[in-house]
């Protein structure tokens, strides 16, 4: 298995995290993006992406920390992202649901990501909640600059939303939510997603899968995730988990 979207450096795992970082491996983890959602956490994911052969790095601004970055938070996003073992950009994206940053920030941190990831021929991770429809229109400006490479993370939407995204050159990537008891619809789109895109991801110390909802999340979880979507697409577990690492391994162009 690879989790595609960890938030290793957060708080919740400071006092065990290099546990939860040998339990994922023993688990059968092969390799860990770590994702940043500020500049200081971005610098975390990269250190700790130095001091661990299968963890990897993605760095960025979410957007709900876009109107408390500093004058100089976006250039020291754009030196860590020419760091090794940075293999993405962000998580990036846009955010309705909370009222954290006006929503002209997010957009102007949104397309700074995705103009650096062309720049740099990197991947870009999205976030979007509540705002598919503006985060579609800025994928299809930025597709007229080129070719997109990218993954939309956590993914709740709607099957024609996964399918437009897929077609303009995204990953679809499913966390815990998929496995909760009320998750039949989102079940159905996580069915219809070609083999070839999708993936998989905890996003920890967030949502735990079924049947650990409520406790803290961690990267050894993606078991629960890999086996309820296998059963979902009529997979083997195996077989699923080696395709969901055989497309990580292609978008993230990681070794192995």
């Amino acid at each position: 298995m690879l989790d595609t979207h960890a938030h290793l450096d957060q708080e919740e795992f400071d006092a065990d995290r290099e546990d939860v970082i040998e339990r994922a491996f023993a688990a059968g983890v092969e390799a860990i993006v770590a994702v940043g959602v500020t500049a200081p956490s971005s610098a975390a994911v990269v250190e700790l992406a130095a001091a661990h052969a299968d963890i990897f790095a993605a760095v960025g601004i979410q957007p709900n920390y876009t109107a408390q970055a500093g004058a100089d938070d976006w250039q020291r996003v754009v030196e860590l992202a020419g760091r090794p073992k940075v293999v993405a950009l962000g998580e990036t994206g846009l955010d309705r649901h909370w009222d954290y940053s006006p929503f002209a920030v997010q957009q102007d941190y949104f397309d700074r990501h995705l103009r650096l990831a062309h720049q740099l021929d990197l991947p870009f991770v999205v976030h979007t909640r509540e705002s598919d429809a503006d985060v579609l229109e800025m994928l299809r400006a930025a597709r007229q600059r080129g070719p997109l490479r990218g993954v939309m993370h956590s993914f709740t939407g709607t099957a024609e939303t996964a399918a437009e995204c897929v077609e303009l050159g995204l990953y679809i990537s499913f966390a815990g939510m998929v496995t909760f008891k009320k998750s039949d619809a989102l079940r159905g789109v996580a069915a219809g997603v070609p083999s070839d895109r999708i993936l998989v991801e905890t996003d920890s110390p967030y949502l735990s899968p079924h049947p650990l909802r409520g406790r803290r999340n961690e990267p050894a979880n993606l078991v629960y995730t890999v086996a309820c979507l296998a059963e979902t697409r009529g997979q083997s577990p195996a077989d699923f988990a080696a395709q969901t690492t055989a497309n990580a391994r292609s978008l993230f162009r990681l070794p192995g």
